[in-house]
């Protein structure tokens, strides 16, 4: 726990004592939530615990697995009851993970505390309790408050209609406490979030229509309205709707992610099917705006569910001194660094493979492309031809080791990547390089989720008990 760094509450007075502190030493273990829904085998999903510790006999090795009490939950993202917003709170732990269901909408608090190595169930949220106190239904994402409270987005309400509303978790008992949003206004879809008290502001991202995308993409849906095109932009202070924030049709923007100096106006939203990312800021008038700044290019192929191919940006992130911005392109199958010295001006410096769509080889054709020569060669590890591609990511702390999981999400990776829900995903590690930029694959780490005692299982988000660079804010 890193509050032994004296008497404060836990993370870290400011990101970058995070990546350089003398109290965050390297990461020895990490979670993840590992799913068996639509994989054809009735388990419930579990939380994973893996030794990621070179030193250790057991380095790449699942050393615990926590079944939930259900099946067909769908866990998917992860947050914790206490975070570097209460660090000035010497009363406040780092000691529950809050694992909401995306499909059942259960949210399940686990104690990491007792036994940081062995989770346990601490509670059991169903959910009636969202349904009833918030209207609200598929939980997404998880901050913990600077009040101590938490906070999750919603997809929709309990029809499976699209709705961006979210729920407050008191941080003590974890009971729904109703809606943070005040007033009648709500933006049509959620997702994603992040928030920044000192310029009073939240913005909150949208997939799509849970009852549309819970078994798979219909490219049809998007015409019709179904997904996602807005940053929705609201009052920190009076919890009120106040800007939406187009990128226009077809974009999806999913993940989103504030520079982590708590005094920046600015960062920057992955859109999966435009393959843009935007940069939003504050501009002079005092609202919010957001330009385009990198692009990923479609490819034209033969053999594939469309005549183009998006990369579909799944997941980025920052790292902790918001010199580097991370993405993943799910369907390419790559992982590019881009240097953000410049926010308008984004540098890629870093680029991998790692499956994808297009490997040579497979169902699909590539003939028109412009960034590649060639389709890249499968990627292949410690003898392992991985399946699917890459899709979360996590930094550690010290910016230097970035870990990738393939799995996106049940009802989508069954649709693209057949393979994966038979085979079981895997969890990568790439050594970044911090100086120059540039990205290397570890040849010697590779967890493979196919092998684990219920049959292959999908791994997705990846967290680490001492905070990471994704869930950490700071006052």
């Amino acid at each position: 726990q890193s509050a032994k760094c004296g008497a404060c509450g836990p993370g870290y007075a400011t990101p970058l004592d995070a990546m350089k502190g003398k109290c965050c030493p390297r990461e020895e273990i990490v979670y993840l939530p590992c799913i068996y829904r639509n994989t054809g085998i009735e388990k419930p999903d579990y939380l994973a615990t893996v030794d990621v510790d070179p030193k250790s006999p057991h380095y790449c090795q699942v050393i615990h697995r926590l079944p939930m009490p259900n099946l067909k939950d769908e866990l998917h993202h992860s947050g914790w009851n206490a975070c570097s917003s209460c660090f000035g709170d010497a009363t406040k732990r780092r000691n529950r993970l809050i694992l909401p269901s995306l499909i059942s909408s259960r949210i399940y608090v686990v104690d990491v505390g007792t036994d940081q190595r062995a989770p346990r169930i601490h509670k059991v949220v169903e959910p009636v309790e969202l349904f009833w106190k918030g209207n609200v239904a598929n939980p997404h994402t998880s901050h913990c408050l600077g009040s101590g409270d938490i906070l999750i987005s919603c997809l929709g309400d309990p029809s499976g209609n699209g709705k961006g509303g979210f729920v407050l978790l008191d941080g003590e008992t974890f009971e729904v406490k109703g809606n943070w949003e005040n007033g009648g206004k709500v933006p049509p879809l959620g997702y994603d979030f992040w928030y920044q008290p000192r310029h009073n502001v939240l913005m909150s991202t949208e997939w799509g229509t849970p009852k549309v995308l819970a078994d798979g993409f219909n490219p049809a849906d998007v015409e019709r309205g179904h997904y996602g095109r807005r940053i929705n932009v609201w009052d920190w202070s009076t919890h009120a709707y106040i800007q939406a924030i187009d990128l226009g049709q077809g974009s999806i923007p999913l993940e989103i992610r504030f520079l982590h100096n708590p005094a920046a106006a600015e960062g920057f939203v992955g859109c999966a099917l435009s393959g843009a990312v935007h940069r939003f800021y504050k501009t002079e008038k005092g609202d919010w705006a957001a330009e385009k700044v990198i692009e990923v290019p479609r490819k034209k192929v033969r053999g594939w569910l469309l005549p183009d191919m998006p990369g579909l940006i799944t997941d980025i992130l920052i790292s902790l001194d918001d010199r580097f911005l991370y993405f993943s392109n799910w369907l390419h199958g790559d992982i590019r660094q881009y240097d953000i010295s410049d926010t308008r001006k984004p540098k890629l410096v870093g680029q991998v493979f790692l499956g994808g769509c297009i490997t040579k080889g497979g169902p699909v054709t590539v003939v028109e492309d412009k960034e590649l020569q060639s389709q890249p060669e499968p990627f292949v590890i410690k003898g392992k031809r991985v399946p699917g591609g890459p899709q979360m990511i996590q930094l550690s702390l010290d910016g230097k080791r970035l870990y990738v999981t393939s799995s996106l999400y049940s009802g989508w990776d069954k649709q693209f990547y057949p393979d994966l829900v038979k085979e079981g995903s895997v969890m990568l590690q790439i050594d970044v390089d911090t100086e120059r930029g540039g990205l290397e694959v570890n040849k010697n780490f590779l967890v493979d989720f196919g092998k684990e005692p219920d049959g292959p299982v999908l791994a997705h988000e990846i967290r680490y008990p001492g905070g990471d660079c994704t869930s950490d804010i700071w006052m």
